[in-house]
């Protein structure tokens, strides 16, 4: 097949972050297929952004073309990313004769939020496809979050805010003219149901890790790191570890107040990344005197399995929000399972893929004496223990979340659609 990605955010291992679109292409290049993906020049989650001189640029990154489009920077959720987001779609919207002419037999609509689907919508019918005889394009809707619940739950916007109103319409548009929605989430059906989706169309394929990645691996960690690690573990301390954004998503300041309520406990808590929350983190950290407690800066992404393989405990938290009823599939779970570090999970959602895999324990979020009590509790373990847990962490990642086994399940989910399968 011919396979069109629209993905604002997306990135490769040379960019960064977002990495599941790169992913899911390469393993279907592999697989013999052709893919495009289209992405906005600038992206506040990338480490690095791809040049562009001029409206648009090429590149071929390991058998996938990415088109970048132009957009203009931008710092924060202000109107600098109003503004990118809009030229983003704007410049999408334009390009689609363009684009229609590569002949896509499927167009994806994938990025977080679901505007885009007008655009790819608007692709998908100018396109007559690669199949002379067949039905055109397909049009696919991925839902990574839920908007715009996700706004409204988490950043406290008004269901009558404009820009509420147009995710809204996107939405309604998304599950009326979608041929198949693929979902990141695994409780979505009631929701997309009364959204008007068809729930035959709806598949589930979660995120994943690329198991190749884990076989070749830098050993090394960056100098201020590895200096943090031997020096707590020279004083005899225990590690617990998280890698990954600094973001109020993230319920850091959960972790800094159970921090406090471990001073002096022979703790060392070491959190490595960045994020819009990592300057107020770290004046937390020296106006509260938390020496035990480490802010360092991001690592590349080959050093992530390194330090992982250096904590005692990987901890992820989040906020106590309505939104996660509807499931949960973050990337930094599946590197802390893949690596095999018993893992503690403060979260209430509609999905617990560390109670799934018993592969940790899961605390209450938003209170800072359970995740105490949860950190006592897995490091008064036998250190056999806490391994069998790792593994069956890792065991359950390579069965249900490698980028492999996911492709296939999203190439399955496409050729569902009756259309395609004629085609």
């Amino acid at each position: 097949m011919n396979i069109l990605v629209l993905n604002h955010y997306a990135g490769s291992p040379r960019h960064g972050m977002e990495y599941r679109p790169y992913y899911l292409a390469r393993e279907w290049v592999r697989a013999g297929h052709r893919v495009t993906i289209v992405a906005a020049s600038f992206s506040h989650v990338r480490r690095e952004q791809p040049a562009v001189r001029g409206v648009s640029a090429d590149e071929s990154i390991d058998g996938i073309t990415y088109r970048w489009l132009r957009t203009p920077r931008y710092v924060g959720n202000g109107v600098g990313r109003a503004r990118n987001l809009a030229a983003f779609l704007w410049r999408a919207w334009r390009e689609a004769p363009r684009l229609a002419a590569l002949r896509p037999d499927v167009v994806i609509a994938s990025s977080t939020y679901p505007m885009d689907i007008w655009v790819a919508r608007r692709i998908a019918r100018l396109s007559p496809g690669s199949h002379p005889d067949g039905p055109g394009a397909r049009l696919v809707h991925e839902v990574h979050d839920l908007w715009p619940l996700s706004p409204i739950e988490l950043g406290g916007m008004s269901r009558l805010h404009p820009f509420i109103l147009i995710c809204a319409a996107a939405e309604k548009a998304a599950c009326r003219d979608a041929d198949v929605v693929v979902s990141m989430l695994p409780c979505v059906h009631a929701h997309l149901s009364a959204m008007g989706l068809d729930l035959g169309k709806l598949h589930v394929v979660p995120n994943g890790v690329a198991p190749e990645e884990w076989e070749i691996l830098d050993p090394h960690l960056e100098a201020t790191v590895q200096r943090v690690v031997a020096a707590s573990r020279a004083a005899g301390h225990r590690i617990v570890g998280y890698a990954g954004s600094h973001g109020l998503p993230n319920a850091l300041d959960t972790l800094l107040d159970a921090a406090v309520l471990l001073r002096n406990a022979g703790v060392e808590f070491v959190l490595v990344g960045d994020g819009q929350e990592k300057a107020r983190l770290q004046r937390r950290v020296t106006d509260e005197d938390l020496s035990h407690v480490k802010l360092l800066d991001p690592i590349p992404k080959a050093q992530i399995p390194a330090f992982l393989a250096a904590v005692d405990i990987a901890y992820i938290g989040w906020q106590r929000v309505p939104i996660y009823r509807f499931g949960v599939a973050p990337n930094k779970l599946m590197d802390y399972m893949m690596a095999a570090r018993p893992v503690l999970h403060a979260i209430e959602a509609g999905n617990d893929p560390v109670a799934e895999a018993g592969c940790g324990m899961t605390v209450e979020p938003g209170n800072p004496a359970a995740v105490v009590a949860g950190l006592r509790h897995l490091l008064a373990l036998d250190p056999g223990r806490l391994r069998e847990m790792g593994l069956r962490g890792r065991d359950y990642v390579l069965a249900h979340h490698t980028y492999p086994v996911l492709a296939r399940r999203f190439l399955d989910a496409i050729a569902s659609d009756v259309g395609l399968r004629r085609a």
